[in-house]
């Protein structure tokens, strides 16, 4: 073995001109041969700790510990495969002292050369999914979204969705916007828009707030503008404001339109009776939606509230709207601005978060060597890793929940 390594380190060449792999058997060739580990890391340009790891790796499986081990983490929480997951949380409890960042060092050592690595905060997202964890203080309560439970209460669940799309008499397309109580079925708004952009739907449930307060939650489908495709779990600004109302949101499955049932109902006989036919123009046609609002939630009888209308059963929201109020974090380290391009900054480096959450500061803390929390609101997000630059999302406390209709 001792020839084999002699004839490598003959030929000793800088360590970044040739192969990782070359150069470790001319390094481990020479320390087999006498050379002082301080003088060969000197002049291979590595530290002693890297050295030694080396050399320690080689006595321990041989020659193939050499070959390059990729190091190039994955983020994979949710999809890790089941054997390294559970190799995670044996470690851990063979180490119950070591964080995140010593667990991946053993897994380095104990996993094959060609087995792609979980990054720091994926196995730090792992402990903590298996309670793993240790916390210090309070924990805060991370958000598992509301479960759709029937309600009632008028202004426990609003139900809000957009009419499709029908064309006026002008040629323009007017895109219905609509609001309804859950458990009187009273409709709050039904406003024509010219999109389904958030930019023409935020302003209509600002006024829909200011005239009838805030309800405890909404629920929606995953279409804009009240989800986003490519947001940090679906979050859209206007959810995200939501959220930032004290309103929970909630969403039905895609493709299933039967979970907001009462409200697709609504629409059915909306479109039978205020659209058809349309408008010849938007003032035209939101006179049309009034007058129906108005026989809907008045006069008319509704079989499911016995005989009772929509307006004998509701009232409006006891709690006022008043804007958006701070957002504190006295149990994080600090706080952190989300840039307009979705990013914050920490140590001199820029972690990408989400722009659905431009504007809003988030809560950091640090939970393990270079491990950060981070935080909206009461919401637990995900975890920063700061040698990646990347963040680690934990489950989606906001993903879609079988309802009842």
């Amino acid at each position: 073995m001792g020839n084999v390594f002699a004839i490598w380190a003959e030929a000793w060449m800088p360590w970044k001109v040739s192969s990782a792999v070359e150069e470790r058997l001319r390094f481990v060739a020479r320390l087999i041969e006498g050379e002082a580990m301080t003088d060969l890391c000197q002049e291979f340009g590595i530290s002693r700790k890297t050295g030694y790891k080396i050399f320690n790796r080689y006595k321990e499986e041989g020659i193939q510990a050499l070959d390059d081990r990729s190091r190039r983490p994955v983020h994979y929480a949710n999809q890790l495969p089941a054997q390294i997951e559970a190799l995670i949380v044996r470690l851990k409890r063979e180490k119950p002292h070591w964080g995140a960042r010593k667990i991946r060092e053993l897994l380095v050592r104990r996993l094959p050369g060609d087995v792609r690595l979980p990054a720091i905060s994926t196995v730090h997202c792992v402990l903590d999914r298996h309670g793993l964890v240790a916390r210090i203080g309070r924990r805060r309560q991370r958000a598992q979204g509301t479960p759709l439970s029937d309600s009632d209460q008028p202004n426990d669940l609003w139900c809000a969705d957009f009419k499709g799309e029908f064309k006026l008499g002008d040629g323009r397309y007017c895109y219905p916007l609509t609001v309804t109580d859950q458990v009187s079925r009273f409709i709050l708004m039904c406003d024509g828009q010219t999109s389904t952009k958030a930019v023409t739907a935020l302003p209509a449930f600002e006024r829909l707030f200011k005239e009838r307060g805030l309800p405890k939650a909404i629920r929606s489908d995953n279409g804009v503008p009240f989800a986003s495709p490519n947001g940090l779990f679906n979050l859209s600004k206007l959810s995200v404001w939501w959220l930032r109302l004290g309103i929970e949101i909630e969403r039905i499955k895609p493709g299933n339109p039967q979970q907001n049932g009462r409200h697709e109902r609504m629409h059915r006989t909306l479109k039978a009776e205020a659209t058809r036919p349309a408008g010849m123009n938007f003032l035209q046609q939101q006179a049309r939606f009034d007058d129906f609002v108005s026989e809907f939630n008045e006069e008319r009888p509704h079989e499911a509230l016995g005989m009772q209308r929509p307006a004998d059963l509701y009232a409006p929201s006891n709690r006022p709207y008043r804007g958006l109020p701070e957002v504190e974090y006295p149990l994080h380290d600090r706080d952190a601005l989300v840039t307009i391009c979705g990013r914050i900054c920490m140590h001199r480096k820029k972690i990408n978060i989400s722009t659905s959450l431009a504007g809003q500061r988030l809560g950091i803390k640090e939970v393990d060597d270079a491990i950060w929390l981070v935080s909206f609101m009461d919401y637990d997000l995900g975890y920063i890793d700061l040698e990646q630059k990347t963040l680690q999302p934990l489950d989606n406390p906001f993903g879609p929940r079988v309802s009842p209709m």
